[in-house]
């Protein structure tokens, strides 16, 4: 079976190389030259632990191939997905034109009936969109050619999306005929060996789907950080209540976990989206608005914690323990570190950062305006304070005695919740996080 992906970004890359690594036939594509040649060559991207190892095997196996040319790809596929970017406009709302101007490429060159699956996210109606694009392209050459469009939505985790394909909790596939629905089974039929459900249902239903658990993971941690807050307020500690709520199975112990704030390419944008797409239609998500208040708020969380312990902080050298928007991998999309970072800057205060992944990202989207650190220790040297921004593993267990050593003042600021109040009150530590004890 051969199947084309048009876009190389993470959902594209991603689904091309699972796809490949079962045994089917994929190209990738993509219209940028420089770094269809890099695939090629085993340079990704991105970064995803072990996604590197999988494009190189799959690639010299021959299963998996790459090109520029949309036209000489599609020709023998019984399945071609739009994996390209759909960013925000200003209004929130998702921005379609690359979406709909693929489909119109395919329209234009497609020579046999090929289900063309929309593996963005897009908002509900979209795939009516894509299917009027591909009609009028193909009206546009005077032919007849029969298609089925169809909505696959992904439900991928950064730092685990290869897990989360080949183990899937669940194949979401919007259909409107028993043809794609064949074509879709087949497809999927190895990923559906160990019981793992695939979902049937109107095109409609999948694209709300994805929008709609997305918007409900973000609505848990955005209740969650308000809990937190309020646990600071009264007294409480937030990781009691955080387990003593989890283990009721109607709530779970998931996305739970308060902190400084999501962000990352999902998340912020779906909830946008799903917001602007109900005023659309004269309605309002109150309670979306108030999860997108709540995380803007608590991105800002550290920069006023930092503000109350010291009170200005003009000349002040902050240092950061983690740049990406969570753990295992490279992705600064919306990340609660650039917004402490402009509100650090914008006082006075220098940053030096270490992140064991996001440096280069870092450095293309921040530049000069602050320093880097080569090493998780060194990023210490001559700061006032510690903030642990990212969850990073190698975090978890650092050298207390050596941060304090290097620290001009033993204070760190823990965003992530990754150490003990009582522990590092017996270190000698001014310690702060989110919803639990200020420890002078």
């Amino acid at each position: 079976m051969k199947i084309a992906v048009v876009g190389t970004g993470y959902v594209g890359l991603v689904t091309g190389t699972c796809f490949a690594e079962v045994g089917l036939n994929v190209v990738c594509i993509d219209i940028d030259q420089k770094k269809i040649e890099n695939l090629k060559n085993g340079i990704l991207p991105i970064y995803e632990p072990g996604l590197d190892e999988m494009v190189k095997r799959n690639h010299s196996k021959g299963r998996l191939n790459f090109s520029t040319n949309l036209s000489e790809s599609i020709q023998g596929c019984e399945a071609v997905f739009i994996a390209v970017g759909t960013p925000p406009d200003e209004d929130g709302s998702a921005d379609l034109k690359y979406v709909l101007g693929v489909a119109t490429e395919i329209g234009l060159n497609m020579n046999h009936y090929m289900v063309v699956v929309t593996k963005s996210t897009v908002p509900v109606g979209t795939a009516k969109k894509v299917k009027k694009a591909l009609t009028d392209a193909i009206a546009m050459r005077n032919i007849s050619m029969d298609f089925d469009v169809a909505s696959n939505p992904e439900f991928l985790k950064e730092g685990a999306a290869i897990e989360d394909f080949m183990k899937p909790d669940r194949i979401v596939i919007g259909i409107e005929s028993e043809r794609a629905e064949e074509v879709m089974s087949r497809l999927y039929k190895p990923f559906l060996l160990n019981g793992h459900p695939c979902i049937f249902m109107d095109i409609p239903s999948a694209e709300m789907t994805k929008y709609a658990a997305n918007s409900m993971l973000a609505t848990k941690i955005s209740f969650m950080n308000d809990i937190a807050n309020l646990c600071e307020i009264m007294g409480a500690d937030v990781n009691a209540v955080r387990k003593g709520i989890g283990s009721d199975s109607r709530i779970g112990h998931k996305f739970i976990y308060p902190g400084i704030g999501y962000g990352g390419s999902c998340f912020p944008k779906d909830v946008k989206a799903l917001i602007k797409t109900a005023d659309e239609n004269g309605y309002t998500m109150q309670v979306l608005k108030a999860v997108e208040s709540v995380n803007d708020a608590q991105k800002a969380r550290m920069y006023h914690k930092l503000k109350m312990h010291f009170g200005s902080l003009s000349g002040k050298r902050i240092a950061l323990w983690g740049l990406s928007f969570k753990p295992k991998t490279d992705d600064m999309r919306e990340a609660p570190s650039l917004v402490l970072i402009d509100q650090l800057l914008a006082e006075g205060a220098t940053v030096n950062a270490y992140d064991p992944v996001a440096m280069h990202e870092a450095e293309r989207i921040l530049g000069s305006r602050i320093d880097y650190a080569k090493e998780q220790y060194d990023v210490l040297e001559g700061a006032d304070a510690l903030v642990v921004v990212t969850e990073w593993p190698e975090f978890r267990s650092p050298d207390f005695e050596l941060i304090a050593s290097k620290l001009k003042q033993k204070a760190l600021f823990d965003g992530r919740n990754i150490y003990e109040p009582e522990e590092m009150k017996a270190k000698g530590f001014h310690y702060e996080c989110i919803g639990r004890e200020i420890i002078h």
